[in-house]
């Protein structure tokens, strides 16, 4: 059974659908990483998960339960972040971390005293007093200390600096070392691409890619440098070469599909000093869907 499920879910608002027939899976222990552009449809989404609005059609389930109807039993297993965390200005930061934690119901004290550390908190101010980024800790610290079994993350790591940001990361693979499975929307892609096990692309409401990242690189164009030690020859007529730039006796190219007709073809006559070939990162896949027209 999976954690998350959604099929067919749909959202609408007056005349403007907002979510189209989403139909997607999370396993249990699973990283999913939910990218999409503002107004893609992230939130809604995600709203939709913890309880917070109403499907138009379609249906979304936790552990096997509606995410509306038994929204008071799925919050005892479920952990969530936002981007901007809304706190009681008037509480220190330990104060809002024991509320919290009284809130969900659950709390491993002696992880959340090491999260405290680890994120170098200072929990004896007042959240009023509290820069975006210590914000931010609070609701990951008291997120990570609950050790639930689904963890909802959107923007996690916004207002965190680099090094608070490595230690989320090593947060995040404690929990999945623990099979805490994680629902995780961020705009960081490197991010992604690091902790996710498969990527969801939305689009305009509507789901447009998933999968893994070599799944996703499967029909995507690798990146080839060449470097001859003379005139390079022609490309643009192999097999699979495409976007052919010559500099001097450099030439750069993307290739789709199999290497074999472009190395037949360079390594027949031609005396190659350096080749380097390099996968598409996460932020050219994402931004290669965003280049085609959108769905209709």
């Amino acid at each position: 059974m999976a954690v998350v499920s959604c099929v067919q879910l749909t959202k609408r608002y007056g005349d403007a659908t907002v979510l189209r027939d989403l139909t997607l899976d999370v396993a249990e222990g699973e990283v999913l990483g939910f990218l999409g552009p503002n107004g893609a449809g992230k939130t809604t989404t995600i709203r939709l998960l913890l309880g917070l609005a109403r499907p138009t059609s379609g249906r979304a389930e936790l552990f096997g339960l509606d995410a509306r109807r038994d929204a008071v039993a799925i919050h005892k297993r479920v952990a969530f972040v936002p981007g901007e965390a809304a706190l009681w200005p008037n509480l220190t930061g330990q104060e809002t971390l024991h509320l919290l934690g009284e809130l969900h119901g659950s709390v491993d004290d002696a992880y959340r005293a090491q999260l405290v550390e680890r994120f170098d908190f200072d929990a004896g101010k007042k959240v009023r007093a509290y820069s975006k980024g210590n914000r931010q800790k609070i609701a990951l610290i008291a997120a990570f200390a609950t050790r639930a079994d689904l963890l909802i993350l959107d923007e996690p790591t916004s207002g965190l600096d680099p090094l608070m940001e490595q230690t989320f990361r090593e947060c995040m693979a404690e929990a999945k070392a623990r099979n805490q499975t994680v629902f995780l929307s961020s705009h960081i892609l490197s991010e992604v691409e690091a902790l996710a096990d498969r990527i969801a692309i939305l689009r305009a409401g509507e789901l447009v890619e998933t999968g893994t990242m070599d799944q996703l690189r499967i029909a995507s164009a690798t990146t080839v440098d060449i470097t001859f030690a003379s005139n390079p020859p022609s490309l643009e007529s192999v097999a699979g070469v495409s976007s052919v730039v010559v500099d001097g006796n450099r030439v750069r190219c993307q290739v789709t599909g199999p290497m074999q007709p472009l190395l037949r073809v360079i390594g027949a006559e031609h005396d190659v000093v350096n080749l380097l070939s390099r996968e598409p990162s996460l932020e050219e896949l994402f931004l290669a869907h965003y280049g085609a027209p959108a769905p209709s």
